[in-house]
């Protein structure tokens, strides 16, 4: 049997979702948590199990300050309504990333994801589990801003570019700009790179907003929306962003 644990601080949520999982035979729900501080104690104090459905936000933090208090090799599959940590979840051994609300499909699809990263004759060791992992890590679909006191959702095909500021990175859509809680570095990883592209240490842009590119006396790129400043790719980095956008 799979040993599995809900960490969910909304009831109806966590009730719907033990109701799905008790459609997999093969799964067992020894735990349901509710908050950072439950989720401590629990794993203080209990075996860890095989396989962890946890949401990120809970009412008193982030599921992520439990498995920094409690280190755990539990695998994780994220369920949420925001995919603004995905980069952060994959480096808590997560396989996969589920946006609310959770359809049974997409639960399968987690479910025999975690099944084919069991070691098997031909997949024994934990880094050849962790490399496929890593292959399968999902792109930013959509981040979360704020505006004053108010959040807003932005689609990442609405983002013209990505860039940094005053050590704040902020998005460029039609409307206007966002400040983000990302790095550049960070969005690198995990933007689509069939997309997206850096092309200096200030800037990431968007393929689908390109609307003129100068070769002459440098390569200068114009979006349909961005700030004042020019766009310049870096030198070293001209003959990939020329075959980046070739492919």
């Amino acid at each position: 049997m799979i040993r599995t644990v809900i960490i969910e601080d909304e009831k109806p949520a966590a009730r719907k979702l033990g109701r799905l999982l008790s459609r997999f035979p093969d799964l067992q729900l020894v735990g349901t948590l509710n908050s950072v501080e439950e989720g401590v104690q629990w794993f203080t104090e209990n075996t860890h199990p095989d396989l962890i459905f946890s949401d990120i936000v809970l009412g008193d933090g982030l599921s992520f300050d439990i498995f920094e208090q409690v280190p755990s090799k539990s695998f994780i599959i994220y369920t949420t309504a925001f995919d603004q940590y995905t980069l952060k979840a994959f480096k808590l051994n997560s396989i996969d990333y589920l946006l609310k609300p959770v359809m049974e499909e997409d639960l399968q699809k987690a479910i025999d994801k975690y099944k084919s990263f069991l070691p098997t004759e031909s997949n024994n060791n934990l880094k050849e589990i962790k490399s496929l992992i890593k292959e399968e890590k999902q792109k930013l679909t959509r981040i979360l801003v704020k505006i004053g006191y108010n959040l807003k959702i932005v689609q990442t095909d609405e983002v013209s570019c990505f860039y940094s500021e005053n050590k704040i990175v902020y998005l460029q859509t039609k409307e206007r700009t966002f400040p983000t809680d990302f790095t550049l570095d960070e969005l690198q990883e995990i933007l689509d790179e069939k997309c997206f592209f850096r092309v200096n240490r200030q800037f990431i842009i968007n393929s689908n907003y390109i609307k003129n590119i100068h070769t002459s006396p440098y390569y200068k790129v114009e979006m349909a929306f961005q700030p004042k400043e020019e766009i310049t790719v870096s030198r070293d980095r001209v003959k990939i962003f020329k075959d980046w956008l070739s492919k």
